[in-house]
């Protein structure tokens, strides 16, 4: 499995090595150990999630407010999506600033990005399938978005897909500085000093 850091702080793709013949492919979609060794800790996995999106949905951009918050291991068993990671913790060298991994059914690349962090997908094809790993149970109190046209963020969408498809929520979410202005954001003090508090109480791995 081959791991890259993000440009934000505390995000990361996983590509997997895949291994085919003529009967089809195997490969290992999820490792603990290997996300634990990157993030400092294992995830502690509460629920999973799966959306199906036509192509042009765009779903976000959401996160749910510190603490707990919840962070997400993404990846697409069908279909392609983008993968947006935006850094909305206030304080940030990066606060404002995305970065986006193609996530599909070829590469079958994951990602992951920590609690505190916002996140966006656009699908590329129809019937396009996202799973979520995630490390804290819905919670609509704590549940918040942010408009994915706010230039401020300057999402980046395909030209061809048209105008995106959003849900009511979606459309009427506040851009990054109102939700600033409301105190709706995490700091990224209290992100890093969360991610520590996690360490401390995270299960060795075996043999370390």
């Amino acid at each position: 499995m081959q791991i890259r850091e993000l440009n934000i702080q505390g995000a990361w793709e996983f590509t997997p090595t895949q291994h085919g013949d003529e009967r089809g492919v195997f490969f290992e979609q999820y490792r603990f150990e290997a996300l634990e060794e990157t993030a400092g800790h294992a995830l502690d996995l509460r629920q999973t999630n799966t959306s199906v999106s036509a192509k042009g949905v765009v779903r976000g951009i959401h996160y749910a407010l510190l603490p707990p918050s919840q962070a997400k291991y993404v990846s697409a068993p069908k279909g392609a999506f983008i993968d947006f990671v935006v850094d909305i913790r206030v304080g940030s060298p990066t606060f404002g600033q995305w970065d986006s991994v193609v996530i599909d059914d070829v590469d079958r690349r994951a990602v992951y990005l920590s609690e505190g962090l916002g996140h966006a997908i656009v699908a590329l094809t129809d019937g396009a399938t996202v799973n979520y790993l995630v490390s804290s149970v819905f919670d609509p109190q704590r549940e918040k978005g942010l408009s994915v046209s706010d230039p401020e963020i300057g999402l980046v969408f395909p030209p061809d897909l048209g105008t995106p498809l959003l849900s009511p929520k979606d459309v009427a979410a506040p851009t990054l500085a109102e939700a600033a202005a409301a105190g709706l954001l995490p700091s990224y003090d209290a992100c890093v000093a969360y991610a520590e508090s996690l360490r401390t109480v995270s299960t060795p791995i075996e043999g370390r």
